[in-house]
């Protein structure tokens, strides 16, 4: 499949149409589906003819699952520049869509996860529907919320943003709202409609919340708001081993203890990367966030985590991950140190 199939453009009225075309693929990105991305929004942004941009996702599973995880394990395991190429280009892709001057709606319709977030959340507009299944599932396969979650989750309500991008828990529409991770709900059955009237009746920027508005719908109740205050009490602690610690104590209740579960089976480095990752990200701006994940995700690809982790998850699918150092306890922070450390070989931007 070549790029132009994998990404498709199209002009409707004053909308800019990007059409993520890999649905077998689940939509998962691809090096030259970033780069497209990148450069027609450059072209779009300077385009008085364009007024916003939707993104969507084809076929009726996913919005975008993710980067091409496969390849990113095959290149990086033979030592290949692929992954180094990819991630650079596809945070440069994120910081594009973070910094596009004009109305960017994402119809994140089916899963949206990894790096589907990042060409989706760091848009203006994000509607969910009844479909949406959000997450952030990297601590399980030896890697970080990367893609500005550096940025975003800590930006989240209370604790949730820890909480998600530690557990990599998955949120369905109502608790995407309230996560702050969407601004809308629209179901499926509309979105047609709504493409359709954002091409007739999008003539400046200042119309796109309006139409929007007149197919926005209530999600329901959000699950995850029940938990929030024990998410909040029991995630606020000064460190990632504190935080397991507290989860694990006996009269911590059910709400944590299968929390603690979830968290063991996970890859203790990328715990405590994540867990400094987010407290370093809220006080950083975007740029310097992205800065940071790319420092982190160098040293990510040269480590073994990342691959068995992926092994375990993608390849082999045998759900054994053999991580190494094997328990948090044994992660110490002069190991996750380096991982924040200047680049020598070139930063992000």
């Amino acid at each position: 499949m070549t790029t132009e199939e994998e990404i498709l453009f199209a002009v409707r009225g004053k909308i800019g149409l990007v059409t993520l075309n890999r649905p077998k693929a689940l939509n998962a990105l691809t090096h030259e589906m970033c780069l497209a991305l990148t450069a027609k929004l450059d072209d779009w942004d300077k385009d008085k003819a364009i007024a916003a941009v939707v993104i969507e996702g084809a076929g009726d599973r996913a919005f975008c699952a993710g980067g091409d995880i496969v390849k990113l394990y095959n290149e990086g395991r033979a030592k290949g520049d692929y992954p180094r190429h990819f991630y650079r280009d596809e945070y440069l892709c994120n910081a594009r869509i973070k910094h596009f001057s004009k109305p960017y709606i994402a119809l994140i319709d089916g899963i949206v996860m990894g790096g589907g977030v990042g060409v989706s959340v760091h848009g203006s507009h994000r509607i969910a529907t009844e479909n949406t299944l959000f997450a952030m599932p990297e601590s399980g396969i030896g890697l970080f919320p990367d893609v500005g979650g550096s940025y975003f989750l800590p930006r989240c309500p209370g604790k949730i943003g820890l909480y998600l991008g530690l557990t990599g828990a998955r949120l369905k529409a109502a608790d995407a709202l309230y996560a702050e991770v969407a601004t809308d709900y629209v179901p499926a059955s509309k979105l047609d409609a709504l493409k359709d009237a954002l091409a007739a009746g999008v003539a400046k920027a200042e119309d796109v919340s309006r139409i929007i508005a007149d197919f926005r719908e209530d999600p329901g109740s959000a699950p995850l708001a029940e938990n929030r205050a024990e998410i909040d009490r029991l995630f606020d602690q000064p460190t990632m081993l504190d935080l397991l610690t507290n989860l694990e104590a006996e009269d911590a209740g059910a709400f944590a203890r299968d929390t603690a579960k979830t968290l063991r089976k996970k890859s203790p480095t990328s715990l405590m990367l994540t867990f400094e990752q987010l407290a370093r990200g809220a006080e950083l701006d975007f740029d310097d966030c992205m800065r940071m994940e790319f420092r982190m995700v160098m040293r990510v690809i040269e480590g073994v985590d990342f691959y068995e982790g992926t092994r375990a998850a993608v390849i082999d699918k045998d759900q054994r991950p053999l991580w190494n150092p094997a328990m948090l306890e044994a992660v110490g922070d002069a190991v996750t140190d380096v991982y924040f450390a200047p680049l020598e070989g070139g930063e992000l931007f």
